[in-house]
């Protein structure tokens, strides 16, 4: 008999659930262990952990979908099996194959089915795989010992009022170092992150964005996610730079922008004093899809895409037609989604 959970399933939030069941894996002595499923969710390690004390540690973030027809939907997990290797291979840690990796997050998901939320609601359950170095240790030089695990929650949708803009300031402080660990999802990005995420709170913009860190001229992130544009001559620009996290999310974009929308897409240089060549813009990555941007606080200069208030019509295009890729409503193009 399965488990019956009691959610608000439409008012579920973007916070910490905790579910049944995380997948927990450890290395030592050149190796992984096999693997298990544990209802524990606290993890217990050495205080020499070089996580601690040296930021070894990476992560990445995933989405499962209940479709229609009651299947469970994953969406390029093998993507995210790679991009987790390379973030490993930076920090000399070791990696997790592709298909373990995958495997994993079935388990996962399948093990706390009853909390992916219904279809239709626009929630969705969040996977965390993630690595960190462990053991006793104090030296500067990479942990001898290794714990990977998965754990997952139900999430809402992102947007409760609807696909809105929102407006972002630019940061003077850099995000990423131009030779450093920008391309890869370690949590030292992240930390260094909060500080100018809150001044740009505090003047009531939802987040800061990053100009890259060698001139400070090109648009790099928008927050923890990928800036893209549509021009005036429907083009599908987004930036590209060693120093940006390659997401996803906008991977996928650029496929369907060029191959279901007909336009042209590319990765470029995104000059923040060019804006103007832009009639829409958004930033992407997993847990929004695509959050609409309205405009774009440049020091004295403030600049307007399409709207503060409305979507343009070809970011809702493209909203559209991922969301219903990833819900089944879509479909899919070959390998994209992979049932659980």
């Amino acid at each position: 008999m399965k488990k019956s959970i009691e959610l608000d399933w439409a008012n579920l939030g973007f916070n910490y659930i905790k579910t049944d069941y995380r997948y927990i894996s450890y290395w030592g002595k050149g190796e992984w262990d096999g693997g298990t499923l544990t209802e524990d969710n606290t993890v217990h390690i050495s205080e020499g952990s070089t996580a601690l004390h040296y930021g070894q540690t990476v992560f990445e973030g995933m989405k499962a979908y209940r479709a229609k027809d009651g299947s469970i939907n994953l969406f390029r997990p093998e993507e995210n099996a790679k991009r987790m290797q390379r973030s490993c291979r930076r920090l000399l840690m070791p990696v997790i194959l592709t298909d373990v990796f995958v495997e994993a997050i079935k388990k996962v998901v399948k093990a706390n089915e009853e909390y992916i939320p219904p279809y239709g609601t626009g929630g969705s359950l969040y996977i965390r795989p993630y690595m960190i170095g462990i053991g006793d240790n104090i030296g500067v030089k990479p942990a001898e010992g290794y714990l990977f695990s998965i754990f997952c929650m139900p999430v809402g949708a992102y947007f409760k009022e609807g696909l809105v803009p929102t407006n972002f300031l630019v940061s003077e402080y850099d995000r990423a170092a131009g030779n450093g660990t920008g391309a890869a999802k370690v949590g030292g990005n992240y930390g260094g992150s909060l500080l100018p995420g809150s001044l740009a709170r505090e003047r009531n913009f939802s987040d800061a964005i990053y100009l890259d860190p060698i001139t400070h001229t090109k648009i790099e992130e928008v927050g923890a996610a990928n800036f893209f544009g549509i021009t005036k001559d429907n083009q599908f620009i987004t930036p590209l730079s060693p120093s940006i996290l390659p997401s996803i999310t906008k991977y996928s974009l650029l496929y369907l922008a060029e191959k279901r929308l007909g336009l042209e897409a590319r990765e470029e240089d995104v000059f923040v004093n060019q804006l103007d060549r832009f009639t829409e813009a958004g930033a992407c990555g997993t847990a929004a899809v695509i959050t609409p941007i309205g405009g774009i606080q440049y020091k004295d200069d403030f600049h307007t895409f399409y709207s503060e208030t409305e979507t343009g019509p070809i970011i809702k295009k493209l909203y559209n037609e991922l969301t219903g890729i990833q819900y089944g409503d879509v479909i899919a193009p070959e390998g994209w989604i992979i049932k659980v």
